[in-house]
């Protein structure tokens, strides 16, 4: 990404959580541990089903007295009612502020020009009280800026930055390997743990009791784990969801993410599977793309 852009992703939503027992209730749910999200440092995390399936994620950062949720906006209201419906007594507060505050992206290299700025994933800074953040994903996907529209085009203008195609972003997003693009289309299909959430700062196995955390724990200390999300490359014809991805008639997986930045799950670890090699998906030639922050 280029020094002198900034991406705004009006694609994104933002939730804000405040309340005494906000702390508590966030602990309790999500996969990360939230004592790890102060003034300085953010985190990613995920809410699971009981059963240790993946439904959403999102940017946790600290904001006044509570809390930033950055996620996806397809599916932000969906976050919104799940959350309420977890709040049951608790002292609470669960605002969607997505028609008030959006999220831009500037490159690592802009974000590192920032005053007492780190090169450390999740390192959190404010710029005229906004937080500014470098993704605790992974540090290639830049700084994330929180912040409220009114103010947006004056800090752009002060920063110097010049607004760009988010399709940019997305791209470069893809080739790193991390979807961010239709991940409602992954709710229910597979694991949190198989999401490569454990190599994106998302999972913390030291935390103690969340939703999900029992199976996910399991597959972990048992070494059950043989599924990984990829990104997928399509050399020659369409795929669709749900196709399998073959190599010497073989099924190795199938396709959970399709259209524009297509991913699928993976059985990465079989003897016979040739990760270089291409694959069959339905009717189409396709390539896996093994990001390099892949164990």
């Amino acid at each position: 990404m280029n020094v002198d852009k900034v991406y705004i992703l009006e694609d994104r939503g933002v939730l804000y959580i405040n309340g005494d027992d906000c702390n508590d209730f966030l602990q309790n749910l999500i996969t990360n541990d939230l004592k790890k999200v102060s003034e300085d440092n953010s985190c990613f995390a995920s809410l699971l089903t009981p059963q240790g399936k993946y439904l959403f994620d999102f940017i946790i950062v600290k904001h006044k007295e509570g809390y930033f949720i950055d996620c996806e906006k397809k599916i932000i209201n969906e976050l919104f009612n799940k959350l309420n419906l977890y709040k049951l007594r608790s002292k609470v507060e669960i605002l969607n502020l997505s028609n008030e505050f959006v999220v831009a992206v500037i490159s690592k290299e802009k974000f590192l020009t920032f005053e007492n700025a780190k090169d450390i994933v999740g390192n959190t800074i404010k710029y005229r009280s906004d937080p500014i953040i470098l993704d605790p994903r992974n540090s290639a996907l830049g700084g994330r800026i929180i912040i409220n529209l009114e103010k947006l085009y004056l800090s752009i203008k002060k920063l110097n930055l010049k607004s760009s195609n988010i399709k940019e972003y997305y791209d470069h997003s893809f080739d790193i390997g991390i979807p961010q693009i239709d991940t409602q289309k992954l709710q229910n299909k597979l694991f949190g743990i198989e999401c490569n959430f454990e190599e994106l700062n998302g999972l913390d196995f030291k935390k103690g009791c969340y939703v999900g955390q029992e199976n996910t724990a399991r597959i972990k200390l048992k070494d059950k784990q043989s599924k990984k999300l990829f990104p997928i490359k399509v050399l020659e014809g369409k795929i669709k969801i749900d196709d399998e991805i073959k190599q010497n008639n073989k099924i190795f997986g199938k396709v959970l993410i399709d259209q524009s930045y297509p991913f699928g799950l993976i059985k990465f670890k079989d003897d016979d599977i040739k990760i270089s090699e291409n694959f069959i998906c339905g009717s189409a030639k396709i390539k896996l793309l093994k990001p390099n922050w892949f164990e």
